[in-house]
């Protein structure tokens, strides 16, 4: 076997456990963005895609989960800006459908979820993140592309927006 070739299936092999690790919870967050199950899948495979091609222009692999996670973020805001080009009345997601779409979301957050999906397009972004996929601010100031103060705005903008349109149970 060529040095090269025994790369390449190492590569292939550090991409694969990869991909076993973090699919699922990448899967959630582009589902949450974006609502649909087969939009999602697609726009995890097009990280992983990316992933493998920069594999040797990234040295630090303790940062391939947060490069996936603002590959998918970005991906998911570049289908949205695609759909609201071709259909600029259709806001809401569309439903998919799936059968097992009961696992990726329970019941319960249905409501919130919805809730979620009226806010402007950052503040969605920044609750899904912070909320769905347990990120830390610092975290998804990285995956945002920006400050701290920003996500920390909208947070607090987002989370006063959703207790208006929820209600507070501890308001009651």
């Amino acid at each position: 076997m060529l040095d090269s070739e025994r790369v390449d299936v190492v590569e292939s092999d550090d991409v694969a456990q990869l991909y076993a690790e973090q699919r699922a919870s990448l899967l959630r967050l582009a589902f949450l963005l974006t609502g649909d199950r087969g939009l999602a899948e697609d726009l995890v495979q097009d990280a992983f895609l990316s992933l493998h091609r920069r594999w040797a222009d990234l040295s630090d692999r303790s940062r391939m989960p947060a490069y996936l996670r603002t590959a998918v973020v970005n991906g998911a805001r570049s289908a949205h800006r695609r759909r609201l080009r071709r259909h600029p009345v259709l806001l809401e997601p569309q439903e998919s459908g799936a059968a097992d779409d009961g696992v990726l979301l329970a019941e319960e957050h249905r409501t919130v979820l919805a809730a979620v999906r009226r806010l402007p397009r950052r503040q969605q972004e920044v609750m899904v993140l912070r909320y769905w996929a347990g990120l830390s601010e610092a975290e998804i100031a990285e995956s945002l592309g920006v400050s701290r103060g920003t996500v920390k705005t909208c947070a607090s903008r987002a989370l006063a927006t959703l207790t208006h349109h929820l209600g507070d149970p501890d308001v009651r």
